[in-house]
């Protein structure tokens, strides 16, 4: 059995499918897209893992790893379904989830009321202490107090506890004396978050915040990892499920019960590291990312093959927000995230008319079931995927692999009975007028990552996958004139290849205040040194060597008197604070355009990312040995609207393997088993060496 195969599994949860790819050792990639279970989840995991593993012969024995990406706690926010929580905050402090910041969404708006605080005023509770901003305690914590909000915790009857105490990030003794109480007072079952575990950093609505959200998602995710685990196990995968996280990397299934707030966009960030990879692999400067799915767009940049990052970002708004495009509307979490900006267009988004007569496409969605029109599954609104089923675009025969047909015919009459009067237009010119909304959505929110941060789109290239990403890609570059647009392989399923990318990952920012004229190296040094430590323990006693771990140290600095701070990466041996100074210098020139180079700079926090570095032997890591699917094409041609500029055409339907190294002038598509491309006439499109169809805009 020693020269038995081995595989590697990655199952990416979409809001409309779920994608599941099995990479052998030997190069061999089998790929899955089944319809999701929003009932439960782990039913369309299950499904669609067993198929692959029947229909090639493999057994659960044989895997190896299980790497996961799941929506379960971006929906239990979105759907206010979390986990009945209470809140156990110092005396005076019980409304910071009501303060919150002063944002609002939409400026002039003054019906807009702000979201209902996820823990409701009766379950906050005070307890009689005060610690001072450096730790020192100004009012010792009152047992007593502790016991009293404890029982009337445990007469609600809540499943969770937050406990977040004033200036705990300076010293955790009484967060961890009041965690100690509680325990013994509320049934073992009860799930507890302390602040000081979670974010040991300064802002107070943001700590409160961040440790509510962990707190609410703790029993979700914790039952549905036990679940899914269970169910794998009962089908003879005894191996333990990794997690994707929302800063790109992975974690433990322990390691995502303790703290599954890291967890939230853990499906768009396995989207970015694999566009990432291939950025890295063409060797692209800049590059913009578009994942378009069912339900949402998600867009990020990439830098030098790089993901751009976050800890400002915002849940609960209908889609989540990204640092660019925090308004108030949702919950903060403060936490690692790629920067993901995300829009409610998919494939199922909805085509309605405003009350002043415009067309909208989005956010709401059809979702899976009963879906688009054209599902045939009772879904009677008109939706994107029904507008680009008429416009030619896709097969009604193909899509994922013909086990999903389409209706063309129901499509058609949706458009012609919701859309086509209002607008006083044509059938297809109503489609085609969805689609051009839908692009027009998304331009906004690819500026969000890249003119908004001072980078021009123009000196991008644009990498578009999901399984409706490669139909509108070249619409959004000819608006924003990108010339050249990448569509890896694999595309529709692109996110779970991500995971089979990512390393295992840890990070932790702690608060280390003072001025850098205040401050020593050494003191700066040695706090790093021990937060090295701290992280290495965690990740050797998830099995990982110490030789294997990678570390990178950061230090949050802003101008004395500024709200926000931005990191700067520092090496393990530290200069003289004056080479600090001048670092944080260029890099607020280089967000912001411009820098104080004689006001004063302070240390807000440090910080210390762990990556483990595996072995590449067997990382997917080249998409040259992947087994591409395609379909097997019930025609050759079909007639596709390209707007008003080109009319319809008839348009050639291929195959990704038809292209080759030369450029192919469109108009064609390009149809595969997880997506379809669409090229128009002003492009052409050639394979590279990873098997991207690379695709460049003429003049």
């Amino acid at each position: 059995m020693t020269d038995e195969k081995r595989y590697r599994v990655g199952v990416d949860i979409g809001g409309t499918f779920t994608d599941i790819v099995v990479w052998g050792d030997d190069g061999g990639v089998y790929t899955k897209k089944t319809p999701s279970t929003p009932a439960d989840y782990s039913h369309g995991i299950i499904n669609g893992l067993f198929e692959v593993l029947h229909e090639h012969d493999i057994t659960p024995e044989q895997i190896d790893d299980i790497v996961h990406a799941t929506t379960v706690a971006t929906n239990a926010i979105l759907e206010n379904k979390g986990a009945k929580t209470g809140l156990i905050t110092t005396a005076g402090f019980r409304d910071v989830l009501e303060f919150r910041r002063i944002r609002i969404p939409v400026m002039y708006d003054l019906t807009w009321e702000k979201p209902k605080a996820l823990v409701p005023r009766r379950l906050r509770l005070e307890v009689i202490e005060r610690l001072a901003p450096d730790g020192s305690v100004w009012r010792a914590l009152d047992d007593q107090s502790v016991r009293e909000a404890a029982k009337r915790l445990s007469l609600a009857k809540v499943e969770s506890v937050a406990i977040c105490l004033l200036h705990s990030y300076a010293n955790p003794a009484h967060e961890l004396r009041v965690a100690e109480l509680v325990k013994s007072i509320l049934p073992p079952s009860t799930y507890i978050t302390c602040s000081h575990q979670i974010m040991s950093q300064v802002r107070e609505y943001e700590r409160t915040s961040t440790t509510v959200v962990n707190a609410l998602l703790g029993p979700i995710i914790d039952r549905y990892l036990n679940k899914l685990n269970s169910s794998l196990a009962n089908h003879g995968v005894m191996r333990s499920v990794q997690v994707m996280q929302s800063g790109g990397g992975q974690m433990s299934m322990s390691a995502a019960r303790e703290k599954p707030a890291y967890i939230i966009e853990s499906g768009p960030a396995a989207g970015v590291i694999a566009a990432a990879t291939i950025a890295r692999k063409q060797q692209l400067e800049r590059a913009i990312t578009l994942d378009m799915g069912g339900t949402t767009a998600k867009l990020a940049l990439v830098l030098d093959g790089k993901p751009e990052k976050t800890e400002d970002y915002e849940v609960g708004a209908g889609i989540n927000l990204s640092s660019k495009l925090v308004t108030g509307a949702g919950y903060s979490v403060k936490l690692p995230f790629i920067d993901i900006s995300e829009i409610g267009a998919g494939g199922g988004s909805i085509a309605w008319f405003d009350k002043g007569g415009a067309l909208q496409v989005g956010p709401q969605s059809a979702a899976s079931y009963p879906g688009p029109v054209c599902y045939d599954l009772g879904g009677l609104e008109a939706t994107f995927t029904d507008a680009t089923l008429a416009l030619g675009y896709l097969s009604p025969d193909s899509l994922a692999g013909g086990t999903l047909k389409l209706n063309p015919e129901k499509a058609r009459w949706a458009i012609r009975e919701q859309i086509c009067g209002q607008l006083n237009n044509t059938e297809i010119e109503a489609a085609h007028s969805i689609y051009r909304i839908a692009v027009s959505n998304m331009i906004r929110a690819v500026k969000t990552v890249s003119t908004y941060r001072g980078h021009d789109p123009r000196d991008c290239s644009l990498i578009a996958f999901g399984g409706n990403g490669p139909i509108v890609a070249l619409a959004i570059a000819e608006d924003l004139d990108i010339k050249r647009v990448v569509i890896p392989p694999n595309s529709g399923l692109l996110s779970a290849f991500g995971l089979l990318w990512a390393d295992p990952e840890r990070e932790v920012a702690r608060a280390f205040f003072g001025t850098l004229e205040n401050l020593t190296t050494s003191s700066i040094q040695t706090a790093l040194a021990t937060l090295v430590d701290d992280i290495a323990t965690v990740l050797t006693e998830d099995g990982y060597t110490f030789e294997s771990i990678s570390f990178q140290r950061q230090l949050d600095m802003r101008y004395s008197g500024q709200a926000f701070e931005l990191s700067v990466p520092v090496n393990e041996i530290i200069g003289e604070t004056l080479h600090l100074e001048r670092a944080f210098h260029h890099r607020h020139r280089e967000v912001y355009g411009h820098s104080l180079d004689t006001h004063p700079v302070e240390l807000v926090n440090i910080r210390v990312i762990a990556t483990v570095r595996r072995s590449r032997e067997t990382e997917p890591l080249s998409f040259g040995a992947c087994h591409v699917q395609s379909n097997e094409f019930q025609a050759l041609e079909r007639i596709a609207y390209f707007g008003p500029k080109f009319g319809t055409l008839t348009t050639p339907v291929i195959a990704r393997n038809n292209l080759h190294e030369k450029p192919q002038k469109g108009p064609f598509i390009i149809e595969e088993y997880d997506a379809t491309c669409v090229i128009p006439p002003n492009c052409t499109a050639q394979l590279d060496e990873t098997d991207s169809v690379i695709i460049n805009r003429s003049e």
